[in-house]
């Protein structure tokens, strides 16, 4: 039998992870429960861009969530502060300096989320994306450790062990909105 490339964290029974969408959650949450964490989702994504594109993603990951009896929490939902949060980072490109500033927003509010809850351990979906850049999401998830006392980052490329590819497979089973953009309208272009 093949190694894991997936280390669970010692004493990690449960997770908060910050879910960018549903089709990106879905193989994760599938490893998260087969391998004994019980995964609490924590949609905040305050990036997405227009309203309708992030009540469409909002919705999926709901759908998704309810339908495995997974705890589901709805971030609020603040375009301006995420706009003050990358201001002057509008002309950066994908993988520049806007996406990282996103990324420690997005993780530090999720941080404190899971600090709310008694939650030591939180992770993040956007680790799955080919299109993101891991090591900025790691200084992202460690900078919003550091900043919420009694946090850790689960640190993890969820990309390995077929769970790309397993992801691809549930998004056709359930029949989820595949977005085409990050969610931000800089992104779009």
């Amino acid at each position: 039998m093949k190694k894991s490339a997936i280390i669970v964290p010692e004493g990690c029974s449960e997770v908060l992870l910050h879910a960018c969408c549903a089709p990106c959650s879905s193989a994760i949450v599938e490893w998260l429960t087969a391998n004994n964490v019980r995964p609490t989702i924590f949609y905040f994504n305050p990036n997405i861009w227009p309203r309708e594109e992030y009540e469409i993603r909002k919705n999926e990951s709901k759908r998704h969530a309810e339908g495995l009896g997974i705890r589901w929490i709805d971030g609020d939902y603040d375009h301006g502060q995420w706009r003050e949060a990358v201001c002057g980072l509008e002309e950066e490109p994908e993988r520049g300096l806007r996406c990282e500033q996103c990324f420690r927003l997005r993780l530090t509010v999720a941080a404190r989320k899971a600090q709310e809850l008694g939650l030591h351990y939180f992770a993040t979906t956007l680790a799955s994306s080919r299109w993101k850049s891991l090591a900025q999401i790691e200084r992202a998830g460690q900078a919003a450790a550091a900043a919420v006392p009694g946090t850790a980052f689960w640190a993890q490329n969820w990309r390995k062990d077929g769970l790309q590819e397993r992801r691809n497979q549930l998004l056709r089973e359930y029949g989820f909105y595949n977005q085409q953009y990050c969610g931000c309208e800089f992104s779009a272009k």
